[in-house]
């Protein structure tokens, strides 16, 4: 005996028909690929608070860190990164309403929404190169010791930072890198910080007023502050001067601080780019009127969850990251 399975006609694509989940095929594959990535941000996450946990004691303070703001110069902690955030937020709002309006087969409401959707992500892009931009430049730079920690200098009378460039004596002589003249066994190598580990030396024993401030964190949570004497002591442990941050080297203090910063952030700044890339393409599709044909706004909508995707892992970045 034959037995028949009377399916359904439903052909809405926001509907789902009779697909799994009630999602289209299209929206069932953009979450299985959320979750895995989803996956991969918690991993990388978890390994950066292992990492914290097993060296808090000499973990850079992220106030300490992230102080700049563009064209203005002072001490802002965090205060360019919330700006950031609420820029991301915002273009998550966006999506939503330019999604709403695709329902609606609003076609002018989806192109202004969408629009300021790719303003927010290209504001976020570039404010997050300008971010690696001065932490790879550095701030005041430091000493490195022979065991790999960060000296960093403070004023005794102000307990401000203070840069090698403050307190620096200039000594005679040249300071050559090497040359490519200088034959077949010539190595490219990277430029010389702006001061030698002597300047600095000389600098420090002629400056009285000028303290050494280590990687370890006292139980008022902050970097421990050495006197005099013991800092007279500690400079003879330095090895070479650093300024700015890359895999190899941190003023700031840990280098793993510096390797899980560029690695987090930057595959989340991929994420965030490739996002606006694909949001460019779409719009384009939107004003051209490739939905409207089709009758769905289905593609602005798969868009939408990873936007909002990338937006919500960028939270979780900046309360870890930076927050905690």
């Amino acid at each position: 005996m034959n037995s028949t399975v009377t399916t359904g006609t439903e052909t809405s694509v926001w509907g789902g028909g009779n697909q799994p989940l009630g999602a289209s095929y299209g929206k069932l594959m953009m979450w299985f690929f959320l979750v895995s990535d989803a996956l991969t941000f918690s991993g990388f996450l978890a390994a950066y608070g292992f990492s914290r946990f097993k060296f808090i004691e000499t973990w850079p303070i992220a106030d300490e860190v992230f102080t700049h703001v563009p064209f203005f110069h002072g001490n802002y902690p965090m205060i360019y990164v919330a700006f950031m955030t609420f820029i991301l937020i915002m273009s998550s709002v966006t999506m939503v309403l330019a999604v709403d309006a695709g329902h609606k087969m609003k076609q002018n409401a989806v192109t202004w929404y969408m629009f300021a959707t790719i303003i927010g992500g290209i504001i976020f892009v570039g404010s997050q190169a300008w971010e690696w931009g001065t932490f790879i430049k550095g701030d005041h730079g430091a000493l490195e010791t022979k065991g790999g920690r960060i000296l960093q200098f403070v004023k005794a009378d102000t307990g401000e930072r203070a840069s090698l460039s403050d307190f620096a004596a200039s000594l005679p002589g040249d300071r050559v890198i090497h040359e490519r003249k200088n034959g077949l066994w010539f190595f490219q190598e990277s430029a010389l910080p702006s001061v030698s580990l002597e300047e600095v030396v000389e600098g420090f024993k002629a400056d009285s007023n000028i303290l050494i401030r280590t990687e370890l964190i006292n139980e008022e949570g902050e970097k421990t502050l050495l006197d005099r004497k013991a800092s007279l002591a500690k400079l003879a442990e330095a090895t070479q001067v650093v300024e700015g941050a890359n895999l190899i080297h941190n003023e700031y203090g840990s280098r793993l601080f510096a390797d899980f910063f560029f690695f987090i952030t930057g595959f989340h700044g991929f994420h965030v780019f490739s996002g606006v890339v694909i949001n460019i393409i779409i719009f384009f599709n939107v004003i051209i009127g490739t939905y409207e044909r089709r009758g769905h706004y289905e593609m602005v909508e798969k868009i939408g969850l990873y936007w909002h995707f990338v937006d919500l892992v960028w939270v979780f970045v900046f309360t870890f990251f930076y927050l905690v």
